[in-house]
């Protein structure tokens, strides 16, 4: 193997290592939040939204190094070319970035907090973190029970929307509660399609993952209906009025979740080629996240 050839592939780890797509998680709940908000109140604090998208990217690192330390030590990225712990084959520092990681996020929403004189924000992201932790940390590891997808809906879902429409108006929005199912059902998408690739090593420390439960099979029978979800819950809540008619821009991101049924659907039992079908997942957060924002955003624009 060439020079040229090792440093791809070492730039090839260390780019799935830092997982710089999957920021998007982070991104989307500010982004579509904010878009309620503006919708709704005409508020847009732009001061705010960057504070909380910066604290949000952090928040979420640090979720993305703990994991790798908390697999670590119960061998379930023992085969993972691409853990940082067994990259750097430091366990102690990835720990501690990590650490620096919450506390600069959580730093920034107290911020938010203090110029609003309200501990409401803070207090709904904390609740976030201690779900994050409970996710995969000791002594609770509940992704191991299957209820990760669960655990992501909520916090990136429901519990994200709530702290960011609030930190924009200090109060509460049935409209944002909606969205925030929308952008949950498709969080949560992208931990079930990570499972597809690494069901044997999951099995083999009793992690039981929704696809190790019901199998490749049934599990890439499921993904179209995820995925439909998705536009028909848009479609319901613009008859309902609950969303303005422009939130149907997100089924220009439709493409992208046939492109992602299909590819899953041929190839689920080929883990090999199905290491990297998380992104295509992520791919579909965030142009569905995007194109659901932007419609909200048109209301007040147009």
């Amino acid at each position: 193997m060439t020079t040229r050839t090792i440093e791809r592939t070492s730039k090839k780890l260390w780019f799935a290592a830092i997982k710089p797509p999957m920021y998007s998680v982070a991104i989307m709940p500010i982004w579509v939040g904010s878009a309620v908000a503006f919708a709704e109140t005409h508020q847009f604090n732009a001061s705010i939204f960057f504070t909380f998208l910066i604290s949000a990217i952090l928040i979420l690192a640090w979720e993305n190094f703990s994991n790798d330390v908390f697999d670590s030590e119960t061998g379930a990225d023992v085969n993972k070319k691409n853990s940082l712990v067994n990259m750097t084959g430091n366990k102690s520092l990835i720990f501690w970035i990590s650490n620096l990681c919450l506390a600069a996020g959580l730093l920034g929403i107290s911020t938010i907090a203090a110029r609003q004189q309200d501990f409401t924000v803070i207090g709904l992201i904390l609740l976030c973190c201690g779900i994050g932790y409970i996710y995969q940390g000791p002594p609770f590891r509940l992704s191991y029970k299957g209820l990760g997808e669960i655990l992501c809906f909520f916090a990136f879902g429901p519990l994200a929307f709530a702290a960011t429409y609030y930190s924009q108006t200090k109060a509460w929005s049935n409209t944002s509660l909606a969205a925030s199912i929308v952008v949950g059902i498709a969080t949560s998408l992208i931990l079930f399609c990570s499972h597809f690739n690494q069901v044997k090593d999951d099995a083999a420390i009793g992690k039981r993952s929704p696809v190790v439960r019901l199998g490749t099979k049934r599990s890439a029978q499921l993904l179209p209906w995820i995925c439909g979800s998705l536009y028909a819950l848009t479609t319901l809540f613009v008859i309902l009025k609950v969303f303005p008619v422009w939130t149907l821009l997100i089924f220009l991101s439709l493409p992208v979740a046939r492109k992602l049924c299909k590819f899953i659907g041929s190839q689920h039992d080929q883990p090999q080629k199905l290491t990297f079908c998380r992104l295509i997942a992520v791919e579909l957060h965030f142009w569905s996240g995007l194109l659901l924002g932007l419609g909200f955003m048109l209301t007040q624009l147009v």
